[in-house]
């Protein structure tokens, strides 16, 4: 595990400063992507195939993953499920020239964004910078409402996200559809096979482990306390029930 930045920001602050987590085949070999980053100011890790024990061990949680889908034989889409499980930050999949078509796969698997080979270093960094960005307002929000008792959803359904309490926060089209899965029997209880059926079609109940990454990525974006959730609540036996209010 590797981790660069500038020399200015070496300080005691630094552990608060965004935090970019690159993932690629060997974390031993120079990575031209992590280089671009820091010379670029940004505060960059590096970890390799292996890395997921590392990463649950490191003190600060990333607030972006780059995760170089192009190395392996796993599907991207498989790929990018086995992060989202570990990790709640935003995930961008950088996919190999002419899989462009793996695209809404990687998003339905929980990446919140994807860019293909060849990339222009200026898109590279204003896809960076726009999600940590989107991280910093989650986060402010979050301390806004800290101390309220209750906060209010509301599905913004023509523009894939929901609003927390007045704040628009962006759900991925797999998150968006689970909510609304779940939407359609307020107070009720769904079973996660009527709600992976729903998700994924007939013949996908192995999925059952994909649609609860997907839960708990969800609960991060509305719940204020995930580990004692209010709104996206899990049923005995197995299921979910939604709470807006």
């Amino acid at each position: 595990m590797q981790m660069g930045h500038p020399p200015s920001s070496m300080n005691r602050s630094t552990m608060l400063e965004p935090l970019v987590l690159v993932v690629e085949k060997d974390s031993s070999f120079p990575s031209s992507l992590a280089s671009t980053l820091v010379s670029h100011g940004f505060r960059t890790l590096r970890v390799g195939a292996d890395g997921g024990a590392l990463v649950r061990r490191m003190p600060q949680e990333p607030d972006l993953l780059l995760l170089d889908a192009a190395w392996t034989d796993m599907d991207g889409a498989s790929l990018t499920a086995r992060w989202r499980a570990r990790t709640a930050a935003a995930i961008v999949v950088l996919l190999e020239p002419g899989a462009e078509h793996l695209s809404a796969e990687v998003l339905d698997a929980g990446a919140d964004d994807y860019l293909v080979r060849p990339f222009a270093t200026a898109e590279l960094l204003a896809r960076v910078s726009v999600w940590l960005r989107e991280r910093e307002r989650a986060r402010a929000g979050e301390r806004a409402s800290k101390g309220a008792d209750r906060i209010r959803i509301r599905i913004v359904r023509d523009r894939r996200s929901i609003l927390v309490d007045g704040r628009e926060v962006h759900l991925t089209p797999i998150e968006c559809k689970l909510l609304l899965v779940l939407a359609r029997s307020p107070g009720g209880s769904t079973s996660e096979q009527q709600i992976v059926t729903a998700l994924w079609g007939r013949g996908s109940s192995t999925r059952v482990q994909h649609l609860r990454a997907h839960v708990r990525q969800l609960r991060l974006k509305i719940e204020r306390d995930p580990s004692r959730p209010r709104h996206l609540v899990s049923e005995a036996g197995g299921g979910y029930r939604l709470h807006l209010r």
